[in-house]
């Protein structure tokens, strides 16, 4: 029973993960592409809030769980598939790292945008395209581990 549980919090912490990371990129994409200041600082704050509530939490459940459950089936951590996942998890974690320092200054440039009523400055705009171009490995990388988890290839 132990073993049935911990898979379907590591499948759905799997789904927070990639559901809030896809969801919020898509949503600070969108709403960059408006250039209303007023939106842009919300939909950042936002981004930022679901980074701590959901983001967060569930990078860090994620390995443990995943380790915690091969460990379970007598499965080692030296499994190609296995160890080609972690390895994609740990660079994907090494992206979003700087994302989440760049999406909480672009808050913080966005709401004194928003308060002194000035368009968003030039450091904004260089910090989303790093934001961005950090984000498609990232996401890539992920998809990857989530193909590794599924078909667990033999190499």
């Amino acid at each position: 029973m132990e073993y049935i549980v911990i898979k379907w919090l590591h499948i759905v912490s799997s789904t927070f993960l990639f559901g809030t990371g896809g969801g919020s990129a898509f949503y600070k994409y969108v709403i960059d592409r408006s250039r209303d200041v007023r939106a842009i600082a919300q939909v950042a704050r936002w981004v930022v809030v679901a980074d701590w509530i959901f983001t967060t939490p569930t990078v860090i459940f994620q390995p443990l769980s995943g380790i915690y459950l091969a460990s379970l089936i007598g499965l080692p951590l030296s499994t190609p598939w296995l160890a080609l996942s972690l390895v994609l998890y740990a660079l994907a974690g090494a992206c979003w790292l700087p994302v989440v320092i760049l999406q909480i200054r672009m808050r913080g440039i966005a709401q004194q945008a928003l308060r002194e009523a000035k368009p968003l400055p030039a450091l904004y705009w260089r910090y989303t395209r790093i934001w961005f171009w950090l984000g498609v490995p990232a996401f890539l990388m992920l998809v990857g581990v989530f193909y590794l988890m599924v078909a667990k290839p033999t190499f």
